[in-house]
């Protein structure tokens, strides 16, 4: 029987852009070995930009959809993810074997904000797409490393 695969939740406040990102490159480039959930604090719909970019870079994102914690209340993870501060700094407790790890992101649609056009504002958005697909690519070894250390 094969392994069973790790259930991350990447947390996010919003669950429109950067959870949302993180759980598309964890099924497009972790299939194998994790299960990706994405949810927020709170449910601000799928950010139109974050589909746009991660579309350009070969991953639809444009299925998923936004959704908070509750509604993945019977979902055991392995880890959970937060990638804003925010929503680290109000992660609530997990129950059993979940283990909380903190990597945060730039906000794309704050910095968007001050772009002075569409290219500049999606700009934003391709780095840190770019920066959360690193990030995911070393998942497995950097779970493994804490893993190792927390023993």
């Amino acid at each position: 029987m094969p392994p069973e695969h790790l259930k991350i939740l990447f947390l996010c406040t919003g669950n429109s852009c950067r959870s949302q990102m993180a759980e598309g490159w964890a099924r497009q480039l972790l299939n194998d070995r994790v299960e990706p959930y994405s949810a927020g604090i709170k449910a601000h719909g799928l950010n139109p930009h974050a589909v746009r970019v991660m579309a350009e870079a070969g991953v639809d994102i444009s299925g998923q959809r936004s959704k908070t914690l509750d509604q993945l209340s019977g979902v055991a993870f392995d880890y959970v993810v937060t990638v804003c501060g925010h929503a680290h700094e109000n992660c609530p407790l997990f129950s059993g074997r979940a283990k909380v790890v903190h990597v945060g992101f730039d906000d794309p649609p704050a910095l968007a904000k001050s772009a002075k056009s569409e290219d500049e504002a999606l700009s934003h958005y391709r780095r840190v797409r770019d920066e959360i697909r690193a990030f995911v690519a070393e998942l497995p070894e950097r779970l493994k490393v804490k893993a190792e250390t927390s023993r």
